[in-house]
């Protein structure tokens, strides 16, 4: 017959026991190979404004952008020529490092298919209810290329002194039209605001043929605004199918980022997520 265990055996067995499969389970671990956490970088993405709006017009995307991890740049663009301005908007996107989603609202998307022409580290560009010309067109020309645009009738133009001497013309959109015209359907006192703070683009910016179209090497994805009263719709659409863009259509005014900012925040992480990293 065994003779029984004291207690103070048992306790010393467990203690020797727990100690061995301690030193086994460090030496397992050890032994295993570290997987680093790596996660791709998000691209920047850079939001350009068109004419008659700010950099505020994106804050109900730069705010959805921002929670989904994106860095977010929303310059002020200055709407004096498609030359200087995509000038401008290129030193921009050269200050950031790593890859880069571009998007252009209304002639703002001229801009970005001249700012990108050559930038290696812009990896798509997307066009919101905006211009997409090919070398020699204007944002001028590509809204009367298809009818149904009501800008003319709304816009007051109004003259400035050029550096050079001499009057330039620019143009705002009359101010008990500006809801009409830009942003019906959003909020009337939002639209009060907006109309408030509006940005005069030159005429001579919305003339001035584009010199270089980079969305005929960049992928690109492009959002139509149904409800349209400054670009025809019908104009978004065939600008989208000559660029072979990937694209949406929302029913919605020419401010659709502050109208409906989920659909365009949307459309901006599908090409966001398309940016393969390292390439």
């Amino acid at each position: 017959m065994n003779a029984p265990l004291s207690r103070r055996t048992v306790t010393a067995s467990l203690l020797a026991g727990a100690a061995a499969l301690g030193t086994t389970g460090v030496a397992a671990a050890a032994a295993r190979p570290v997987e680093p956490r790596w996660r791709p970088v998000r691209p920047t993405v850079v939001l350009i404004h068109g004419a008659f709006a700010d950099a505020s017009s994106w804050s109900g995307v730069v705010r959805r952008l921002q929670r989904d991890g994106h860095r977010v740049l929303a310059p002020a663009l200055p709407l004096r020529g498609l030359t200087s301005d995509a000038a401008y908007i290129r030193s921009v996107i050269d200050s950031v490092s790593g890859p880069v989603v571009l998007v252009g609202h209304s002639y703002g998307g001229a801009v970005i298919s001249q700012a990108a022409a050559d930038a290696p580290h812009v990896k798509a560009l997307v066009y919101i209810a905006a211009f997409v010309p090919d070398v020699g067109e204007s944002a001028l020309g590509l809204t009367d290329k298809y009818p149904g645009s009501t800008l003319g009738q709304a816009t007051a133009p109004q003259s400035y002194p050029l550096p050079s001497g001499g009057q330039g013309t620019e143009l705002v959109i009359k101010k008990e039209l500006f809801r009409e015209q830009f942003a019906a359907g959003v909020p009337t006192r939002t639209a009060q605001v907006m109309a408030a703070g509006q940005r005069p683009i030159t005429l001579a910016a919305l003339q001035e043929p584009a010199t270089a179209a980079a969305w005929k090497k960049i992928p690109s994805w492009y959002l139509v605004a149904t409800e349209d009263r400054n670009i025809p719709p019908a104009a978004e659409r065939w600008m989208a199918r000559r660029a072979r863009a990937r694209t949406v259509a929302v029913r919605a005014p020419h401010a659709v980022s502050v109208s409906d900012p989920g659909p365009v925040t949307d459309l901006i992480l599908r090409a966001s997520r398309a940016v393969r990293p390292g390439r």
